[in-house]
Order: structure tokens, then sequence, then C-alpha cells
């Protein structure tokens, strides 16, 4: 554990940023670590507004496992509260972040819980912007100092476990529930929808 807990700890400090860092690289990596997030909800909302019903099925899913990571996240922060960087007071940290437990990255997670469950349900297109954004995300919550690597390694993992756990109810009651939204939403939005500006 402490070996790991050591290359945990040098990685992080080969890709910290430090003072000598230019500014519009730590402003870029702070964009893209408070703002990528945001691609996640749009990407979302354009399957279920333009997609057909595998689409909106798959994003729903994509909904329930990241939601059941998160709460896996919690679990583990309250069993195992990781510090972050700056807690330890290693590396430089270039955004003002609470002291709350870093591993694993809840960032992380919501990328990788879409990300799977996209790809896996075959909507690559989506799915691969989702792993390309969650890349540079990891990257960038590492450079500016507010997450350790192995942060974001078990945020793939706690996704994994997600997918695997949703699964088998979903089978049951996933493509029911599926109908009942997709119902809902076009009787709420039969107006647009009846105009083609939206799909039906």
């Amino acid at each position: 554990m402490q070996t790991l807990e050591a290359f945990n700890q040098a990685l992080f400090l080969m890709i910290d940023a430090t003072l000598s860092t230019p500014a519009w690289c730590i402003d870029f990596a702070r964009s893209i670590a408070d703002y990528l997030i945001y691609l996640v909800p749009l990407c979302l909302t354009a399957m279920w507004l333009s997609g057909d019903e595998r689409q909106r099925e798959t994003a729903l899913r994509a909904c329930c496992v990241t939601l059941l990571a998160l709460g896996i996240n919690q679990l583990i922060g309250l069993v195992w509260p990781q510090p972050r960087p700056f807690v330890l007071g290693i590396g430089h940290t270039f955004l003002d972040h609470a002291p709350d437990p870093s591993f694993p990255s809840d960032h992380g997670t919501i990328f990788a819980s879409i990300a799977l469950t996209l790809l896996l349900g075959g909507v690559k297109r989506y799915g691969s912007l989702i792993v390309l954004s969650g890349l540079a995300v990891a990257w960038a919550r590492i450079f500016i100092g507010v997450h350790f690597p192995l942060d974001m390694a078990g945020a793939v993992v706690v996704a994994a476990v997600a997918f695997m756990l949703v699964a088998p109810p979903w089978r049951l009651a996933g493509p029911s529930m599926t109908r009942g939204l997709i119902a809902l939403y076009r009787k709420l939005l039969a107006w647009p929808i009846e105009r083609g500006w939206l799909s039906l």
C-alpha cells in the first residue's frame, strides 16, 4: 500500500503544474477542469431530443449508472477519506476547492460512467466524445493540483462496478421506464414535436 501511495504521489508531482508554469497553461487547464463537465448534460439532452428509443434508453441508463456511482463515491469517502494533495501539502494547487475526500474523483466518475454506458450501448459518437473530454478533465484536475492520478483510476473502477450493478434491474425495468418517460416527453413537448423542431 505504501508503495502504491508513493507511486501515486510521484506520478502526481510529474503532472502537477509548478510556479514556473505559464499562466495561460494554468488558465487553460482550469477552464477544462471547471467547465468541460457541462458537455455531459448537453450530450445526454441531444441524445434524448434527437435520438431514437434506443439512444434515449441508453441516455437514461447512463444517468442511473452515474447516480449510483456517485453514491458509491460518497460511501468510499466516509469509509476511507483520502485527503487531497493540497491538504497533504503536496505539489501546487491553482484552484480553490473544499478539502473533502479526494478518492475517487466525482468528475472522473461522471465521465467514466457516461462514457462506459454510451459505448457499451452502441452510441459511439457521443461516447467517444465523452471519453476524450473525460481524459482532458482528468489531466486538468491533476495538473492544477486537486486530484491524484489514482483518484481518476478509482473513478473508472467505480463506474464499472455501478454499471454492473445497474444491469440486472435495468433488464427488468429499463425499457418500460424509458417508454413511460418518452410518452411523458411527447405529451409535455407536443407543440414543438408537431412542428418538427424535436424528434418524436
